[in-house]
């Protein structure tokens, strides 16, 4: 048995932010893949994942008993397969922000769903915000509190406008010029973040009037901007905001960056070679970056794992 891939994701814009209501913009990122498997000889890391899948089970009949109306699973079929050994198999690493627990979360759902909610039909905004309760409630078994976005990104493979908490849509990014200088790219901090304590310390700051006004008036609105600008291809005014994105990050938000990238972080501002940015909650795990000529960008962080993960 394999099911079909479920992809990773990648959040360009929104983290931290759309707790609050900013814009946020979320795309597949087809690199990284998971699928469920059984197969007759599990390896040490199939038996783990297959354990988490059987506590995963008693929480989904949990959530279901709690609230019949939001979703029902076929738990025959599901807990069978479960019995004779079925894994997660994928290649998303765990805690860098790219949505592993996602396309766990889009798998199960896809497969054992009972009347679910399919890619083919008409999404109204009506079907997605159900979506996005119904992984939400699902993804809160692997990191406490989820916004449900990144199973919905993995399952429905589009890019996700989030235009606030209650307002998404599926929407369209400019095509990839592959002859383009700019990119978005991945940096490998070399450690895993974990997203429980970072959102914790990020609900710590908000209970300071500082912060919270800097998040209303910096960060939300470059963020905004951001959203729109990459969206409509506005490339000269996208990099202007990502300056002071970076910036804002870099001035409020140390502790989610890695401290061996907070001068990297500061050469990009000062030189416009790169800009740097948090991919998902920090602490660790992947740091985004965005530049006009990757192959300077290259040569400058030439010491760091770097992926391309959009030309324009």
């Amino acid at each position: 048995m394999k099911g079909p891939l479920f992809y990773s994701k990648i959040l360009l814009f929104g983290e931290y932010g759309i707790i609050k209501d900013s814009k946020g913009l979320s795309i597949p990122y087809n690199f990284f893949k998971g699928a469920l498997k059984k197969d007759g000889n599990p390896s040490g890391e199939a038996l783990k994942s297959n354990g988490y899948l059987k506590d995963f089970v008693s929480y989904l009949e949990n959530v279901v008993a709690k609230e019949p109306k939001l979703v029902s699973f076929d738990f025959k079929n599901l807990r069978n397969d479960v019995e004779e050994g079925m894994y997660f198999d994928s290649s998303i690493p765990q805690g860098y922000g790219v949505g592993s627990s996602g396309a766990l979360v889009a798998a199960i759902y896809d497969k054992y769903a009972l009347d679910k909610i399919t890619v083919l039909e008409n999404l109204t905004r009506e079907k997605l915000l159900r979506l996005k309760a119904i992984f939400g409630k699902m993804e809160s078994f692997f990191h406490g509190k989820s916004s449900g976005l990144d199973p919905l990104n993995s399952y429905l493979s589009l890019p996700i406008l989030i235009n606030s908490q209650d307002n998404i849509e599926s929407t369209s990014i400019p095509s990839q010029n592959k002859e383009g200088k700019g990119a978005v790219f991945l940096l490998d901090s070399g450690s895993t973040g974990e997203t429980a304590p970072m959102v914790q310390l990020f609900m710590e700051k908000m209970k300071q009037e500082g912060f919270r006004q800097m998040l209303k008036n910096q960060f939300i609105k470059h963020t905004d901007a951001c959203v729109e600008d990459f969206i409509n291809g506005n490339i000269k005014s996208l990099f202007g905001n990502l300056k002071q994105l970076s910036h804002v990050v870099l001035d409020n938000f140390k502790p989610m960056i890695p401290v061996k990238f907070h001068k990297l972080w500061e050469q990009g501002i000062e030189t416009n070679d790169y800009y740097l940015k948090l991919c998902g909650s920090g602490g660790g795990g992947y740091i985004l970056g965005f530049t006009e000529d990757i192959d300077k960008a290259r040569h400058i962080l030439k010491d760091y794992k770097l992926e391309v993960v959009y030309n324009f």
